[in-house]
């Protein structure tokens, strides 16, 4: 069974940080690219940040550039979301999800195959 596991997340201050891990089990992430996703209460999902099966290219959306680093390590099947300088808006529920890929670019406006549970996030005072 292919399973993508979220950890990680909590309640941060604003301008902490946090880093959320997805581990996959049942499968190996070396030919998957992996995206995170978020949604927060009321609003529609959107794509935070990707990367490729090679690792050579990440994506990230602008409201999150230069404070969210994504890296992967494909001998421990995980691949990480380093956030820093969180937001208040920064506030949901995150999601990584993977897709079979050799393409040396990532795509978030695609469709994923294999989905975590989610781990939430909250920025507060």
């Amino acid at each position: 069974q292919l399973q993508l596991v979220e950890s990680g997340g909590g309640l941060v201050q604003p301008g902490g940080s946090l880093r959320l891990s997805c581990a996959a089990s049942g499968f190996t992430l070396d030919y998957y690219a992996i995206g995170w996703f978020r949604q927060a209460p009321g609003k529609e999902r959107e794509g935070v940040s990707c990367i490729s099966s090679s690792g050579g290219h990440t994506y990230y959306t602008d409201s999150v550039k230069g404070r969210f680093t994504i890296s992967r390590d494909n001998a421990k099947n995980t691949v990480y979301l380093q956030m820093n300088s969180l937001k208040p808006e920064d506030t949901a529920e995150y999601y990584c999800a993977a897709h079979p890929s050799l393409h040396r670019l990532c795509v978030l406006a695609r469709e994923y195959d294999v989905w975590g549970q989610g781990t939430q996030v909250t920025v507060s005072s």
